[in-house]
Formats: C-alpha cells, structure tokens, sequence
C-alpha cells in the first residue's frame, strides 16, 4: 500500500477511533480505496456519474461515498467533535433579560415632552407656536381691577434670604378671580431642558383664547427622584413670571415697596441647626418665628 493510502487512512484512524489494520482488510475486501464514512465526506462528494451497463441499462454509482455494510464506526470522543448545542437554561435567559433599573428612564438625560405640532390648517391654534391675540384687545374692566389689585402684607412672604414674594396658589386665585376657572391656562412652547442642578422650560400664558405672555421657568434639584417635583415647580415659576405681564403682584418688583415691607414687616434673626449645631442669620416675618430645623439664638460667640 502506497504511503499517500496510508497517510489518507492515519488521518481516518485519528478522526474516528478505528485501527489502521481494520480500514486495510475492509479496503481489500472492496477493493477500492476507503476515503471517508462520515456524513461530511459524503456531501463533499462529486457529482454521481451514470456508467452504461451492456444488459441492465444505466447504472448510479456515486463516486466518492464508501458502501462499508459490515464496518460499525464509532465516533470519536467530545474532545474531537463539537457537543450540539444546549438549549439555554432559564437562569442565562434571566440574567440576559433587562432589569427594571436598566427599563427606567434616565430623567437628567431629559425627559422627551416635545409639544404636539398641529395641522396649519387645524382650527385649533398650535399655542406651542402662535401667538394668536396677544395685544389684540383689553380685557374688560372688571378682569383688570382683579388682575391690578394692590396685594395685601398678609399675602407676602419672606424668604430666608430677605426676598419677598407671594405663593404661587394665590397668583392662581387672582387669575381665576380676574377670567373665571377654565378660561385660562398654560401651554408649554418647548421641550422641558435638564441640566444637572435645574430643569426649564417655556410656558404660554393663554386667557379666553388669546395669547397673554410667554416665560421661561426654572426650578432647582438636588436628586434625579426629584425631577418631577421641579418640572412641577417650574410651572408655577413661568406663570408667575407671565402674570407680570397682567400686572399681578408688580409691588413685588418695586424697589420701594420691596424696603418698606422689610422695614415694617421683616426682622433678621440668629438661627441655630437642631442637628448641625450650626447658626445662621436668616429673615422672617415679625409676626412669625423659626421653624425646625432652627430655632432662634444669640449671635455667633454668644453662649
């Protein structure tokens, strides 16, 4: 036997666990060469030829797939063949799976509320564009005297800083006094913008169908849980600002005004933290004192 029949049986032997002597006395008693009994060599085969028998007509022998009857072939062990595949168990399809953390939206990377653009030619106006009836006409004379009513001291409130301003609900109360609940709202004019310490948005003022004032909003957070909180607050920021426009609660921006109120109604104390211990100064109102955390002190190096 020829060293390239030989070298073609090693290579038989080392894939399927079969002695060389073995494929020798099976390829005698065929009398043809054996190549291969895998499934593989036989799709590599070529073409099947027709050979022409003198008495029974055509004859299909395949060329290359080995007709061993008696030869039981055993495949060779896991370390030559590859295991199928396993299906996949039900603790990799879980670990694969999103975790609710991984499904919650992320709010400082925004929150995705751009306004509805409508049809132009909708008979509803798109109020996150136009700016239909602003400065068309005044409002009547009994809207205006509520909108311009002189606010009263009760009403004003004293930031710990010394800024006075009055509460958003009662900014509410004036415009639902001045145009009647439902007849006034705000639209949004823009997406609302997150940055890392404050969220903003701009907001439409809009009172029986017409266009008053636009504002822009702001409010602080600390925590991304209290982002919706702020998109809140922020709101009411833009309203406040657009009332300007209406004239509510303009003795907030005067000057004189704003030193009077102090002068009568504040007073600036030494507050000290229940917790930290530390002390503060920080304004009130005179008719109020601090709330906890704080409670009222002597001023630094006081005992």
């Amino acid at each position: 036997m020829t060293s390239t029949k030989l070298l073609r049986l090693g290579r038989i032997s080392d894939r399927f666990e079969i002695s060389i002597p073995h494929l020798q006395r099976a390829s005698r008693v065929l009398r043809r060469p054996c190549v291969s009994v895998s499934q593989r060599s036989c799709n590599h085969a070529v073409r099947p030829r027709t050979e022409t028998a003198s008495n029974h007509g055509p004859q299909i022998i395949p060329r290359r797939c080995n007709p061993l009857r008696t030869l039981s072939v055993r495949h060779a062990s896991s370390s030559t063949t590859s295991p199928p595949p396993e299906a996949p168990s039900s603790s990799s399809s879980t670990s694969a799976s999103s975790t609710p953390a991984e499904l919650t939206q992320d709010l400082t990377e925004g929150l995705s509320d751009q306004p509805l653009v409508l049809d132009e030619g909708s008979r509803q106006v798109d109020w996150a564009r136009s700016f239909h009836g602003l400065g068309a006409e005044p409002f009547s004379k009994e809207a205006a005297d509520v909108l311009t009513e002189p606010i009263t001291f009760d009403d004003v409130e004293i930031k710990p800083d010394g800024i006075i301003y009055l509460p958003e609900i009662k900014y509410r109360r004036i415009l639902n006094r001045a145009f009647g609940p439902g007849a006034w709202g705000l639209a949004p004019r823009g997406e609302t913008i997150v940055t890392s310490k404050a969220v903003t948005r701009e907001y439409a003022l809009v009172a029986h169908g017409r266009l008053v004032s636009v504002a822009r909003g702001e409010q602080d957070y600390f925590s991304p849980e209290g982002i919706p909180t702020a998109v809140e607050g922020c709101k009411s920021n833009a309203m406040m600002r657009c009332c300007k426009d209406l004239g509510v609660a303009s003795e907030l921006w005067d000057p004189r005004y704003i030193r009077k109120f102090i002068a009568e109604h504040g007073k600036e104390v030494f507050v000290e933290h229940a917790t930290t211990k530390r002390r503060r100064k920080i304004w009130l109102r005179k008719d109020e004192s601090a709330k906890y955390p704080y409670k009222e002190t002597k001023g630094f190096g006081s005992t």
